[in-house]
């Protein structure tokens, strides 16, 4: 029998309120006993080389989010800038979905609400309709979340969006006719360094799990890159 939305938020929440077993690990003892997470998107050789060990690695170029510019819902401009040496966490919708938006919306609510005190960690949420998806609208339609400080909602126009979903997140988002878009279901997990690090359904309780596990993860690695302490 399949789970209703109201009980799939139950059990998420649940999950998401218990320590997590696999951040235990991470620092036990302060050592490193985790594989850090993969790096998405190209991976072309730069021509140069490293040395391991006496032998001649080659370096690798690693794909890296270009930078976008976008507006949150009190009309204020938001660029990476707005994110510096944070662990992001983006998805796309649009207020006129009739489909997994809002289930998407949800599940991203819960997380956003168990990180809320975390200043490493930010929710951003794109609409792929940013013509009728003014601030104002944007405004409105987060009144139904509990819109934890640290997730903001962002408009703008088409071709800014489209080029950040696309060539940057490596994501489909395009307008396919009158008020019909396609646009990813995924949440995609970005470094401190603009790197994509994870992509996770938004309407699969599994991908919600490994979700919240790999934020752990990867606030690990950032602490770790800053040489600041675990707890």
């Amino acid at each position: 029998m399949k789970f209703s939305l109201a009980k799939k938020i139950i059990v998420l929440a649940l999950i998401l309120a218990l320590p997590g077993f696999l951040y235990y690990l991470l620092t036990a003892e302060g050592k490193n006993r985790y594989k850090p997470l993969p790096i998405y998107g190209p991976k072309p050789l730069s021509g140069t080389f490293h040395k391991v060990h006496g032998k001649s690695i080659p370096d690798t170029l690693y794909h890296t989010v270009a930078d976008f510019n976008l507006i949150d819902a009190d009309g204020h401009s938001v660029s990476f800038k707005n994110f510096d040496k944070k662990i992001m966490l983006v998805n796309f919708f649009y207020t006129g979905c009739t489909t997994n938006c809002n289930q998407i919306n949800t599940n991203v609510d819960s997380i956003a609400v168990h990180y809320a005190k975390n200043k490493m960690v930010k929710f951003v949420t794109i609409t792929v309709d940013p013509n009728k998806d003014t601030p104002a609208v944007l405004k409105a339609y987060t009144a139904k979340f509990k819109s934890a400080p640290n997730w903001q909602f962002l408009t703008g126009d088409t071709t800014n969006i489209y080029n950040f979903a696309r060539k940057g997140l490596l994501v489909d988002a395009m307008q396919r006719g009158k008020g019909d878009f396609i646009y990813s279901d995924k949440i995609i997990l970005l470094d401190s360094e603009h790197h994509i690090r994870g992509y996770y359904s938004g309407i699969l309780i599994d991908d919600l799990i490994r979700l919240n596990d790999e934020i752990k993860v990867m606030i690990a690695e950032e602490l770790r890159r800053n040489d600041k302490p675990l707890y």
